[in-house]
């Protein structure tokens, strides 16, 4: 292992601050870092997640259930931030990150207090307001953390805030329900324990020095992008990165699906819904998705461990078909929610934490990885938005498992189509670590 956390050159900030004299820095930064990101996002999920462990059941909307309009509006909102964090996070200073962050949470909460005083339906509208600010934190809080050596670590941790705190709010959410919080109010309640914490780690988080030199020059300089930027990254590698996208669109919708309707899939299971069940699957998942992801910190070569993250996805994929067909032949409900979740989170976390990084050190390209997260994540959730309308207008029985299924397969066949199509795309384009080597 070439790298070390002990660095005092200069450093360009990651998203292009002027040079400066970089104060040192040990493995004690790295533990801070990850632990204020993975706080960060951990409690973002506790103003978005927990409403889901309500049912509402018997309440409908222009008939269809109003669990699945509440979900479908704040998809929406969710889905309209990403659109928007496409130009706001590839542009946004990185000393403006911090309060824009806390304004945004801030902003979703106070959409959920209103979600509480509003009857229903009307309340729809809030739920939508809850979503909208949300979809730009994980792209703030990736800013602090691309561009290093030790990305993969920091960012596999910070993943695994997103697949832990998936379950753990919803527990949260059915523990409010549980003391008799009322399924209109309880979502606000949850915001409002997470909001404290959330202020903390966001301080902690402001703190974190910016890349070293060793950094910049085995990583890549990360600069703030404007339109002509993005329009030459998003070209100079359009079909490779659109095959990565559509197989990123089909696990955002699967993994939505689990995460939102996780309840609805547990009782098709046969399994009791319990809030301890949640924290529990996901916990295991987090455990392997971090450590498979994690390790490829330990890959120096750029196009290696690119290429390495691509077979990655691969065998999240084969996981997951092993499961449908395993199912088949009477696996149990758990074991099918946890084969299921490695599935979907290995090729998940692999773009988040690798796949992006490692295209703009391998190719120097011009730009920063919130801009490509965006451009999947924004494309990600349109297509969620889409599934969920088409959900509600051709299968209001209410029965998810069934849907679900269907929805394993296509994503299983399709996206090992776009993930041997990526990898032969950008194998040929014989890149390197100092860019692109013309054919």
């Amino acid at each position: 292992m070439s790298f070390s956390l002990n660095d005092d050159a200069s450093a360009t900030n990651s998203a292009g601050n002027e040079q400066g004299t970089e104060r040192v820095v040990g493995p004690a930064w790295a533990l801070w870092t990850v632990a204020a990101a993975f706080g960060t996002y951990f409690c973002m999920y506790a103003f978005r997640k927990p409403f889901t462990a309500a049912t509402f059941e018997g309440l409908e909307f222009a008939g269809v259930g109003l669990k699945t309009v509440l979900v479908t509006a704040q998809v929406i909102g969710y889905s309209i931030s990403k659109f928007i964090g496409i130009k706001v996070i590839s542009e946004l200073p990185p000393a403006r990150r911090a309060t824009v962050l806390i304004s945004l949470v801030v902003f979703s909460e106070i959409a959920l207090v209103l979600f509480g005083f509003c009857p229903a339906p009307w309340n729809i509208l809030f739920m939508f307001l809850n979503g909208l600010p949300l979809g730009m934190v994980f792209g703030l809080v990736m800013g602090f953390l691309e561009g290093r050596r030790v990305t993969e670590l920091l960012s596999a941790g910070l993943c695994a805030s997103f697949i832990l705190a998936d379950g753990a709010t919803k527990s949260v959410g059915a523990w409010l329900l549980n003391c008799g919080i009322s399924q209109f109010w309880m979502p606000a309640a949850a915001g409002g324990i997470f909001l404290i914490p959330l202020i903390v780690c966001v301080g902690v988080l402001s703190k974190t020095p910016p890349p070293s030199r060793r950094d910049v020059e085995a990583r890549s300089e990360r600069i703030q992008m404007n339109s002509h930027d993005r329009w030459s990254l998003a070209r100079r590698y359009s079909y490779g990165l659109a095959a990565i996208v559509l197989m990123y669109l089909l696990v955002t919708i699967l993994r939505s699906i689990r995460a939102d309707f996780a309840a609805e899939i547990w009782q098709g299971l046969g399994v009791a819904a319990t809030p301890g069940q949640f924290t529990t699957s996901e916990m295991i998942v987090a455990f392997g998705v971090v450590l498979i992801n994690g390790s490829l910190v330990f890959v120096n070569d750029n196009r290696r461990a690119f290429l390495i993250s691509l077979c990655t996805c691969l065998l999240g994929f084969l996981m997951l078909g092993a499961s449908l067909i395993a199912r088949s032949f009477g696996l149990s409900g758990f074991n099918f929610m946890v084969l299921v979740g490695l599935g979907l989170y290995l090729p998940y976390v692999a773009v988040h934490a690798t796949i992006f990084e490692r295209l703009l050190a391998m190719t120097r390209g011009r730009g920063n990885v919130g801009f490509l997260m965006y451009v999947a994540d924004a494309t990600g959730y349109l297509g969620y938005v889409g599934c969920m309308l088409l959900k509600g207008t051709l299968n209001q029985s209410g029965e998810f498992l069934p849907f679900f299924t269907v929805a394993c397969w296509i994503t299983c066949i399709v996206s090992i189509v776009c993930m041997l199509f990526s990898w032969t795309y950008f194998n040929s384009q014989r890149l390197s670590d100092s860019g692109i080597v013309p054919n």
